[in-house]
């Protein structure tokens, strides 16, 4: 697939994230991606927290001790290999710049989130492509990695589970597409904030499939803690000392309460994730159902994650988003954002009277579009 010419630095920016935050508020709200926010007095009622435990400063340094051993002890890695840093988004960023170069290729999946391609273009990477195809249920395949590399692919970036689809990629597939990047030297990213909701599988982060991994994720999309910006990601102890001096030049040192909280929220993970995994259980019944009544809308369905990629069978997927948003007020996710145009992106993980409302209004947008 051809190259991305990155245009001037200076005037770059990340279109889905500014859409994100000023359109992305229909009244039935189906365009989020991370479950609905954890409180912080439940958080509070389940660790006996007080709020005269926290200390607005805390110890500066490459990592607050306790948050690295915690996030450590998830990953089943050494601290080491530990980089804590403010969201997933600042954990890819970091991760691509502390392995490429301006001028090396960086092999993107395609569809893809936005803010990967985009930040690769940032860092003056050559962004290349690979297609996981909606008709095989955006599957990762690795013969169409191999297809699309070059002498000079640094890093392969994935996501799993899958932004927009939510495809899971089993140990398997990343395996043989790690052996591809190890015979050119390159590395693989893999993005697993989404991996985080398969609350019952006994998954392990990619980073174990060999050194040459790098894997990020945080507590936003599957536990309701999008207020602490923890995010993380696993490298080998070299590659990790490079991230954290690169966040220098980002953010330096994290607000203190918020590490503290994060690492509350480790000890309790299983007890916060539990109701959001009876939640997704609930909603997939539900989602499943309505998709049983519109065949209008082709997708592969996946049994994990927040968030599913339906296409629109006719007419322009875009302009189907912009009637529902302006007559019902229900909004989604535009395809466009995911450089698939036919589909859009819709939030299985809402509140369930949320759900329920926005889904009905989705069947009556699709009864007027397909009558138009």
């Amino acid at each position: 697939m051809k190259y991305e010419v990155a245009a001037s630095r200076s005037r770059m920016h990340s279109p889905y994230m500014e859409w994100a935050k000023t359109h992305a508020h229909g009244r039935y709200n189906l365009a989020s991606s991370g479950v609905a926010a954890f409180p912080f007095k439940q958080l509070a009622q389940i660790s006996n927290l007080r709020l005269e435990d926290l200390d607005l400063t805390g110890p500066a340094g490459y990592g607050y001790g306790p948050l690295q051993n915690a996030l450590a002890k998830k990953a089943g890695v050494a601290p080491e290999c530990v980089v804590a840093a403010t969201g997933t988004s600042l954990a890819n960023h970091l991760a691509m710049a502390a392995s490429v170069e301006p001028g090396d290729d960086v092999l993107i999946e395609w569809p893809a989130y936005e803010l990967l391609v985009t930040t690769a273009r940032y860092l003056g990477a050559n962004v290349r492509r690979f297609p996981r195809q909606w008709q095989d249920g955006f599957r990762l395949e690795p013969r169409e990695v191999e297809k699309a590399l070059t002498p000079e692919t640094k890093l392969i970036v994935v996501t799993n589970l899958h932004n927009p689809s939510s495809a899971f990629a089993d140990d398997a597939a990343l395996r043989a597409v790690g052996e591809l990047a190890k015979r050119i030297g390159a590395r693989v990213l893999v993005d697993e904030v989404y991996l985080e909701s398969c609350f019952s599988t006994g998954w392990r982060t990619a980073f174990h499939l060999g050194d040459h991994f790098i894997a990020t994720s945080s507590l936003t999309k599957a536990y309701g803690l999008l207020g602490l910006r923890c995010g993380w990601a696993i490298a080998e102890p070299e590659l990790a000392r490079a991230m954290w001096r690169l966040n220098d030049f980002y953010g330096v040192n994290a607000a203190h309460p918020a590490e503290h909280l994060c690492v509350v929220a480790l000890e309790h993970l299983g007890e916060i994730a539990a109701g959001y995994q009876t939640l997704l259980e609930s909603n997939r019944r539900i989602v499943n159902q309505f998709l049983d009544a519109h065949p209008e809308l082709e997708l592969a369905r996946q049994p994990y994650g927040t968030v599913l990629f339906p296409r629109l069978r006719n007419g322009s997927a875009g302009d189907f988003c912009r009637l529902l948003e302006e007559q019902y007020e229900t909004s989604v996710v535009p395809g466009s954002f995911f450089e698939a145009p036919e589909h859009f992106r819709l939030f299985v993980a809402a509140e369930k009277t949320i759900l329920v409302s926005g889904l009905e209004r989705l069947s009556a947008a699709l009864d007027r579009w397909k009558h138009a």
